[in-house]
């Protein structure tokens, strides 16, 4: 099996490490070799968080460069956009609708960008967009946003049929 990319992508507070940690710990159940990497930024202050997960027969590094990732999870719009680039041209985006502003915007330097996501459809990305968060507070817990995301890109991607099956 060749080896796939994963990059969660989020805002700190969101779950993104927790769901590289749980997709990881999943995998590796699952038989395969995985790496885990994250980093983390400003997290504590809602800065821009990103892990890369990558699992096959063997795997060498956790790194992902531009347009290498098979999957980005993305747990905000912003970051989502932010992130594009490292998607391969035939990679799929799973994208929480969440807007979180960021410093700039609280303080009223610069606005929230709108069209985000049909800018991401029309780059060519195939995009599942998804408001995560009504999902996970219908579900019982805003909590469990990271885990309605890593649930939604295991329906919408070939990891359903190699590993959650």
């Amino acid at each position: 099996m060749p080896v796939k990319s994963i990059m969660i992508v989020g805002v700190g507070g969101q779950g993104t490490l927790l769901a590289s940690r749980i997709l990881g710990e999943v995998l590796t159940s699952e038989g395969f070799d995985v790496k885990v990497s994250e980093v983390h930024g400003m997290s504590q202050r809602g800065g821009s968080v990103v892990t890369y997960v990558k699992y096959g027969a063997k795997v060498f590094s956790p790194i992902i460069d531009r347009g290498e990732a098979d999957i980005i999870l993305a747990f905000e719009q912003l970051e989502a956009a932010r992130w594009i680039s490292y998607l391969k041209p035939n990679g799929k985006l799973i994208l929480n609708t969440q807007k979180i502003a960021p410093m700039s915007v609280v303080t009223g330097g610069a606005g929230y960008p709108d069209g985000i996501i049909a800018d991401l459809e029309d780059s060519g990305a195939d995009v599942t967009s998804l408001d995560a968060l009504e999902l996970a507070v219908a579900a019982g817990s805003a909590k469990a946003v990271n885990v309605v995301l890593i649930g939604a890109m295991a329906a919408k991607t070939e990891i359903s049929k190699e590993t959650w099956l």
